[in-house]
């Protein structure tokens, strides 16, 4: 098996260099590295959930550092620390519930034993999960794993202390397998939650509707190529995604799997928006409050459709759902990227600033790679687990992640 320490370097080294393409496969890279992390972490005897907490927050910390524009990242760190707290909770309210089960059986007699039957710890600890708090949607998903009945055994000290040690015993290796396999399911959802989200197509996309959408993104894809496949004749209008033109390649691949596709530039989106009956984008991340982290321009096409009445559509996997709000100082919100992608060098290289000239540059070039579009211009959300409004998301949020753990960066300065 890897070296976990190997590992973690790797996939640091790809972040920092950006090497890895898209969210999806960003967040699922992280999934993976932090259930190696938790498979070779060394559980001590006592408080096996907060040595994998704490095993999974040093090297959280260092992944969200490695990028922090990179918000799955930070997301996934989240949900699987979410997980293991999870877990331990069900492990140690069906321990509570077998040990009132016990003591309730040691003061019956046989017969009343045969009349009553033993309920499983698994039940107990998902009905006091259920009557703490409202039901998550992992707990709704999940199934109930089947558990033996409580054994009966003699009221004697030594049968009952032996009892306590196995459950103990049992109890913290069956932590680290309840969060691994919980873990694997999270990954089994980022591998199609394209999928899922491409499902809902039919739903919203209507016959002869024009779609206006902006650069490149896989989710949006899906999205419409489903529809197509159930028979929906619509037109798709593309504003190209200056200055990295990634809507020439959405453009191309729509009209190779059969789309009607028209290619329009970024400054026509509001000559175009009134002849568009729905405008469906992609999301580089879906913040707490509502407002989403998008690719450069989509501002302003939210903007011309809220002039035109024309509804805003995001299309974001639940990977895609931070926790954390814009002003928070932990959110990087933007980038720059190179100036050689808006002029040329060789023809500019007398006018841009390098830092080795006296006064003043006469020329800035400033390439943002995110713009911000604020709640009010977004009028739904779907996700894989269906549409929701706006004002919805921090309660869907609320299901993934734990209150403990929003600020994961938070350690190191408390320790000063």
């Amino acid at each position: 098996m890897p070296d976990t320490q190997a590992l973690v370097n790797d996939f640091l080294n790809k972040l920092k260099k950006r090497k890895i393409e898209g969210s999806q496969a960003t967040a699922k890279q992280t999934a993976e590295l932090l259930r190696s992390v938790i498979s070779q972490t060394r559980v001590p005897y006592t408080n096996q959930a907060g040595a994998l907490i704490d095993s999974v927050k040093a090297v959280g910390e260092r992944l969200i550092a490695a990028n922090p524009v990179e918000l799955a990242v930070g997301n996934i760190v989240r949900r699987v620390l979410h997980i293991i707290r999870e877990e331990d909770l069900s492990l140690a309210t069906a321990a509570m519930a077998g040990l009132n089960l016990s003591a309730v059986s040691d003061d019956e007699d046989d017969a009343d034993r045969d009349d009553h039957p033993v309920l499983s710890a698994a039940s107990v600890a998902a009905a006091s999960r259920s009557t703490l708090h409202p039901p998550s949607l992992q707990t709704l998903l999940e199934d109930v794993p089947d558990t033996a009945a409580v054994p009966h055994t003699s009221s004697g000290g030594d049968s009952v202390g032996k009892s306590k040690s196995a459950d103990k015993s049992s109890r913290s290796r069956k932590l680290k397998h309840d969060v691994i396999e919980a873990v694997n399911e999270l990954i089994q959802d980022l591998s199609t939650c394209h999928e899922q989200i491409a499902e809902q197509a039919v739903e919203h996309i209507h016959q002869n509707e024009v779609i206006l959408t902006l650069g490149s993104s896989r989710t949006v894809l899906e999205f419409l190529c489903a529809a197509k496949e159930k028979k929906r004749s619509f037109w798709v209008f593309v504003a190209e995604g200056a200055p990295r033109y990634q809507g020439h390649l959405l453009a191309k691949e729509l009209v190779t799997r059969g789309l009607q596709t028209t290619l329009i530039t970024d400054s026509a989106v509001f000559a175009m928006i009134s002849r568009v009956n729905m405008v469906i984008v992609g999301a580089h991340a879906v913040m707490a409050n509502g407002g989403v982290i998008a690719p450069v321009g989509l501002n302003m096409v939210a903007l011309a459709a809220q002039k035109h009445a024309v509804p805003f559509v995001v299309l974001a996997g639940s990977h895609k759902l931070c926790p954390l709000y814009p002003h928070n100082p932990e959110v990087l919100l933007n980038e720059l990227r190179s100036p050689s992608e808006l002029l040329d060098f060789g023809e500019f290289f007398d006018c841009l600033d390098f830092g080795s000239g006296f006064g003043a540059p006469l020329l800035h070039v400033v390439n943002p790679t995110f713009d911000y579009v604020p709640p009010k211009l977004v009028s739904l959300f779907i996700t894989d687990t269906g549409g929701h409004n706006p004002s919805y998301m921090y309660r869907l949020i609320a299901d993934y992640y734990s209150a403990d753990d929003l600020v994961v960066q938070r350690r190191p300065t408390s320790e000063n």
